[in-house]
């Protein structure tokens, strides 16, 4: 397949000294909903996850556990892949940074850092946030009402002293501003990109890029006594499982990465470190990174001490896996924070899914099935009524791709509902009950239009919800064959003549239990 047609997309690689919760779950979710539009769409598409199981925060989780550091690894790592098997997501590769490989490529990379005098030793004195894994200076820092020193994100800091591995990332400040005004779609949401450009423009200092002071970590090549910070360790992932330190077969052909998927917390090692790093090893950056937004949980800030950490496979268990799906990547414009409602969920699933999209698919082809010998019909001469929908459809998969590059989830799917309400709209002012009787020849051509419509979006929305649309693709007869974007071309339509089975709902109302 040739190079344009490649897509390379990763999220965050997590840190596991936790469980998986709804953040993990929603960025993964995006990028594999992109994962599966861009295979439709004919790419040759590579969607990377995994677990960042380095550094003191899971050296100290793992003497708390009573274990060795690998063990604890290894048993919440699995944590990840259960979560990725229940919500259906479609990654070709997970990696672990205790894998082999990676420590290959890590120490390939400080290797070259090292050849371009871009790394040197010194000492490192200054605050630590072992919670954030994050070195902060004095004016980054809040007191408590105790008198503790806080990080921005709230986690205590330590004062630490060791020899250090220092990066020169005071020399990157030009080079990083001219790389941000040279690419700027490299940075998304433009709020992020603004955040970006005022923290490196107010100057960058060195940092320190490894750590004596405990040892579950990747060696520093020819210095034992040093591993190696563990964020230079995490970015690295992305490389690794391209298949650098080879820079031939499929590094060539996948990097740079087309998109990083993170959330808003991790933006700056993203885009400040990592293109630093990368560029001083001679290695171009990503084509874009995209920092989402976090979730409250109705209207209350998420966190374990309240109680209200929201499960995702709870979700899926009360709700339905693509009611949860088609709910996150719906009720927010990503990249702006969002607030999980049980109302909001439930008034989604019953307006939109059950409502709109799944009693238009149910009706329509109930009087198909009812009126038509159960045959998909053939249309008569088309009315402008009859055009405007169907060029509507037709419009659909240039409109939802162009959002989608934009990585603006909501966006697209509101495009997408835009036509069911039309079609809805058009099924009630044809009235194909009526022309039963009136003219059953017009009622053909309108339950012809309405069955191609339901089709194209159909084909869409298979990224987002991919059970339920498989369900509406079997009742139209659509082969697996016909499944890809190829089947949204221009002249591509329902094959009149097709026999169909009796249709039957795919998307319940949700009752509150105890409703009458």
């Amino acid at each position: 397949m040739s190079a344009a047609k490649n897509y390379y997309l990763t999220t965050p690689i997590y840190y596991v000294n936790d469980a998986p919760h709804i953040g993990h779950a929603y960025t993964t979710l995006a990028c594999d909903v992109l994962a599966r539009f861009k295979r439709l769409d004919g790419y040759d598409v590579k969607f990377l996850t995994g677990t960042d199981e380095h550094g003191q925060k899971v050296e100290t989780s793992a003497q708390a556990a009573g274990i060795d550091p690998q063990a604890f690894t290894d048993k919440v790592s699995q944590n990840f892949r259960d979560l990725a098997k229940a919500m259906k997501f479609t990654n070709d590769d997970f990696i672990r940074t205790t894998e082999e490989r990676h420590k290959k490529a890590c120490q390939a990379i400080w290797q070259r850092l090292i050849d371009a005098d871009e790394i040197y030793l010194g000492a490192y004195a200054g605050w630590y946030a072992v919670r954030d894994e994050a070195y902060y200076g004095e004016d980054e820092l809040t007191k408590t009402p105790e008198g503790k020193r806080v990080a921005p994100s709230g986690a205590e800091v330590e004062w630490v002293e060791e020899p250090s591995y220092f990066f020169r990332l005071s020399q990157w400040e030009d080079k990083l501003l001219k790389f941000y005004d040279d690419n700027p779609d490299f940075i998304a949401p433009k709020t992020r990109r603004n955040e970006v450009l005022s923290f490196v423009k107010g100057g960058l200092r060195d940092l320190s890029v490894s750590r004596t002071t405990f040892k579950w970590g990747i060696p520093v090549p020819n210095d034992d006594d040093h591993i190696m910070y563990v964020w230079l360790d995490a970015l690295t992932n992305y490389i690794t499982s391209a298949g650098f330190p080879d820079t031939e077969g499929e590094f060539a052909q996948r990097w740079p990465a087309d998109l990083h998927m993170v959330g808003k917390d991790i933006l700056r090692f993203h885009t400040v470190y990592w293109p630093a790093f990368l560029m001083a090893a001679g290695i171009e950056p990503p084509k874009r990174v995209f920092a989402h937004g976090w979730w409250t949980n109705e209207g209350e800030k998420i966190s374990k001490s309240l109680g209200n950490v929201i499960e995702p496979n709870q979700l899926v268990a009360d709700y339905g896996l693509d009611q949860v799906r088609y709910f996150l990547l719906r009720e927010v414009p990503f990249g702006n924070d969002g607030d999980f409602s049980r109302q909001a969920m439930i008034n989604r699933m019953n307006g939109e899914l059950a409502n709109d999209y799944g009693n238009l698919a149910q009706r329509v082809l109930s009087m198909v099935f009812k009126n038509c010998d159960a045959t998909i019909p053939e249309p008569g001469e088309y009315t402008v009524e009859d055009n405007q929908l169907l060029d509507a459809a037709g419009a659909l998969l240039a409109t939802v791709r162009g959002h989608l590059d934009r990585q603006h989830f909501h966006e697209a799917l509101e495009a997408i509902w835009v036509v069911i309400r039309a079609a809805n709209g058009y099924v009630d002012h044809q009235a194909p009950w009526k022309l039963k009787k009136e003219d059953p020849d017009r009622m053909l051509t309108v339950l012809y239009v309405l069955s191609e419509t339901i089709r194209r979006i159909t084909l869409l929305l298979q990224p987002v919800m991919p059970d339920s649309t498989a369900k509406i693709l079997d009742q139209l007869v659509i082969s697996a064959g016909d499944r890809t974007f190829a089947a949204l071309a221009s002249g591509v339509s329902m094959k009149a003549g097709t026999e169909i089975s009796k249709p039957e709902g795919v998307f319940p109302r949700f009752v509150e239990e105890g409703a009458n």
